[in-house]
């Protein structure tokens, strides 16, 4: 989905610290930071309160880096995801024999940081890892989702279809990468005039665009070439695939609505390239419940970024401002109704086939994970699903016993 969404398609909340520009261009101006701490003591006690006064500010000076961690996007906005990779701390003497760390050099935003990335630019070292970054290996694992209609078919134990289904996660993961090369080659002017998105590879001139370019068409076309010698099913998912997220590249990611529809395809798409690179028959049931899924996703990390936005004063992307808290809510809301019940009704049709069970009792924790995932939703602090499902262990138990429901309903 525009698989930093998918394309994620650059789309971070980013803190006013200085002058920079939003997807298209336009100059943003900077939001004041920091705290000044006066003192009006007597000689002895002034350089104790300067030194809590800076203190002070230096701590408040880490909020803006801490939000917009705390808030960069990829979805699917996976392009909008930061792909500079992480600095080492510089490490300075202390004057006392101990070290302690620069803040400047993990600040994301800050010239120090800037400088650690953009001095490999031109060398051999710098292009491959810059490559490497590019790629962002670590999107791919939504690609896992190649697995859903084996595993809910009864047969992913068939190691032919397992086959079919790994070359199915190969292809995705091709083309997805192809696709934030395009992104971020778009976007390189802005990106550059971006406090954190200047990091990217290609806009820190690691990458020269003639290559990423290159290597861009040299994933797509390759995807393409790979899945038609598989099947012409899967060949038909990925051309409409890579299709969609070039279109969510070349403009339609600033088109309300339409942005949330093709994020929540990329999820739509990868469900059912595992089905169609194996020939499995995909039944009404799963395509609604992965498609309103994949929405009930989107919509929640949108409205999350958007309750961030309006409670700390955050910037957001052009095409996020069409949206408003309440209308994301509504959206959120209805996906997770028609995912809920389209679900209950397609476990009810695996008792009806396979005269199980437990295909109705996996409803109690997909259900309750639905309501726990809302959680983090609503405090406004769902990132990427993947990293929010990581994050919660309760979330990821109930995950284990949804999965494990399943596999004996399909499988015992």
């Amino acid at each position: 989905m525009a698989d930093k969404n998918e394309t994620g398609l650059g789309e971070e909340l980013t803190t006013g610290q200085g002058p920079y520009e939003d997807s298209d261009g336009a100059a943003e101006g900077e939001s004041p930071g920091g705290t000044r701490v006066a003192t009006e003591t007597a000689a002895p006690e002034r350089a104790s309160d300067t030194t809590s006064s800076h203190g002070a500010a230096e701590t408040d000076s880490e909020l803006p880096s801490q939000v917009e961690e705390q808030v960069e996007a990829d979805s699917e906005g996976a392009i909008g995801s930061e792909a500079g990779g992480e600095a080492a701390a510089l490490e300075e003497d202390s004057g006392s024999g101990g070290t302690t760390t620069s803040a400047d050099s993990t600040d994301k935003s800050s010239d120090a940081y800037h400088a650690r990335v953009t001095a490999a630019a031109g060398t051999p070292s710098g292009l491959f890892n810059g490559l490497i970054r590019e790629l962002r290996p670590k999107q791919w694992v939504k690609n896992i989702l190649v697995l859903a209609a084996p595993f809910t078919a009864g047969a992913l134990l068939d190691v032919s279809i397992l086959l079919d289904a790994a070359m199915a996660f190969v292809v995705f993961s091709m083309a997805a990468s192809g696709i934030y090369f395009i992104n971020d080659a778009l976007d390189v002017e802005s990106d550059r005039a971006h406090p954190t998105k200047r990091n990217r590879p290609i806009a820190a001139g690691l990458i020269p665009l003639p290559i990423a370019y290159a290597v861009c068409g040299l994933l797509l076309v390759g995807s393409l070439v790979i899945s038609g010698l598989i099947s012409m099913p899967l060949f038909a998912v990925m051309a409409v695939y890579i299709g969609v997220q070039l279109g969510y590249c070349f403009g339609l990611k600033h088109q309300p609505v339409i942005d949330l529809c093709i994020v929540a395809s990329g999820f739509l798409l990868r469900a059912v390239a595992g089905g169609a690179a194996a020939g499995l028959v995909i039944t009404q049931w799963f395509y609604i419940v992965v498609a309103f899924g994949s929405l009930f996703m989107v919509a929640g990390k949108r409205y999350a970024e958007v309750k961030l936005a309006n409670e700390t004063g955050a910037k957001i992307r052009k095409s996020l401002r069409a949206y408003s808290a309440s209308y994301l809510r509504f959206v959120w809301a209805i996906s997770a109704a028609i995912m809920i019940m389209s679900y209950s009704q397609w476990a009810y049709e695996i008792q009806n086939h396979d005269h199980s069970r437990w295909g109705v009792i996996s409803i109690i924790p997909f259900v309750i994970g639905i309501l726990r995932y809302a959680v983090d939703v609503d405090k406004g602090v769902a990132g990427e699903p993947e990293e929010v499902a990581l994050k919660d262990k309760v979330l990821l138990v109930l995950f284990c016993v949804l999965a494990g429901c399943l596999f004996l309903a399909f499988y015992l």
